[in-house]
């Protein structure tokens, strides 16, 4: 795998639309100076692609802009890294104009950028990883950035400075915070509704497998999409987007559940689709994220158990990536391990490049 270099101050950062693009509508211009406002105070100079804020509409019609923003991203010699203005549910539709594209696959290996998202953004992390590239399942403009607190996320800032100074292991936040149902202008500087952690990383199963290898993994919803919606596996299989059983041999899978919170039958029908592919075979452990405002908490933990239904399987549970608040950094490529007792990941090699 190619690493990119880690950030400096003075750097220019671009912001791009693959998914949504709701960043460009006017309910989010509160939150666009926000996020501009806190760029700016990690010395982070930020550059919002042609296309990134031009709406939901126009970017719904018009995945070749999104994927040119992302192609003009790579292309510019000034930007050093590229972060998700926000997921969504159909970056799939980019692939053709970036896959089939020699100069832009060229491009990521040659001029190697941090790139930083989660959720429907798993699919251009799973492209990168086919690429070659080492990214980044963290932070997005949106969703982080732009928090509507005084400040962001202590825990989730903490991580955002990771991508200047690279960081050594992940360990649980002591809080967490619930999704906003308010996200207007009467907002701003309200805090979140905020919880003490009572259960930090939980070890659901020790099993007998070494418990390290490469993380590889992200939402479970858009997993399992790749693996059984018709139009994105059509799409994913053309361009093999979804890692072979080989590239999941002796490494590490991390999911996580999204804002939708899926019901505990949909839980075990996605987990079912990654154990029909035979990941759960070839992995030596899963590492699982905090669902969202703990919704489904105690089912989804017993429909774990009972999906895989394999004692020698190492299980992590409730760790903080994804759509739970706040939210750490997992990336893709990078050997890891957990710890015997489950209190911390550690990474094995360095984030980033010298």
């Amino acid at each position: 795998m190619i690493k990119p270099k880690k950030l400096q101050i003075g750097d220019k950062v671009a912001i791009v639309s693959l998914s949504s693009g709701i960043l460009g509508e006017d309910s989010c211009r509160h939150q666009l100076e926000l996020g501009i406002k806190r760029l700016r105070q990690f010395g982070l100079a930020p550059v919002f692609m042609p296309n990134a804020l031009k709406g939901t509409a126009y970017l719904e019609n018009h995945p070749e802009a999104r994927a040119s923003d992302l192609k003009q991203a790579f292309k510019d010699d000034s930007i050093k890294g590229i972060i998700c203005a926000i997921g969504g549910f159909d970056t799939y539709r980019i692939l053709p104009y970036l896959m089939a594209d020699a100069e832009f696959r060229l491009l990521v290996r040659s001029q190697p950028k941090l790139f930083s998202g989660f959720s429907d953004t798993t699919v251009n992390h799973l492209m990168f990883y086919r690429l070659g590239l080492t990214t980044y399942y963290g932070p997005a403009f949106l969703t982080d950035l732009a928090e509507l607190a005084d400040g962001m996320l202590p825990y989730t800032a903490s991580w955002f400075k990771s991508y200047f100074h690279g960081a050594d292991e992940i360990i649980a936040s002591d809080i967490w915070y619930e999704e906003r149902t308010d996200f207007s202008e009467n907002a701003i500087g309200q805090p979140r509704v905020v919880h003490q952690e009572c259960h930090g990383f939980e070890l659901l199963q020790r099993g007998t497998r070494d418990f390290q290898g490469k993380l590889l993994g992200g939402c479970l919803e858009s997993l399992y999409e790749l693996l059984t919606d018709a139009d994105t596996k059509a799409f994913c299989e053309r361009y093999q987007i979804f890692p072979a059983i080989s590239d999941w041999q002796n490494n590490i899978l991390f999911i996580e559940t999204s804002e939708v919170k899926p019901t505990p039958e949909s839980f075990r029908m996605e987990l079912l689709a990654l154990k029909k592919a035979g990941i759960f075979d070839a992995v030596n452990g899963v590492i699982v994220g905090k669902p969202q405002n703990e919704a489904y908490y105690q089912e989804y933990r017993r429909i774990l158990l009972e999906t895989v239904a394999d004692a020698s399987l190492p299980i992590l549970y409730n760790v903080n990536f994804g759509h739970a608040y706040p939210r750490c950094v997992v990336p893709y490529g990078i050997s890891a391990a957990v710890a015997k007792n489950g209190k911390k990941i550690v990474f094995n090699e360095p984030l980033f490049a010298d």
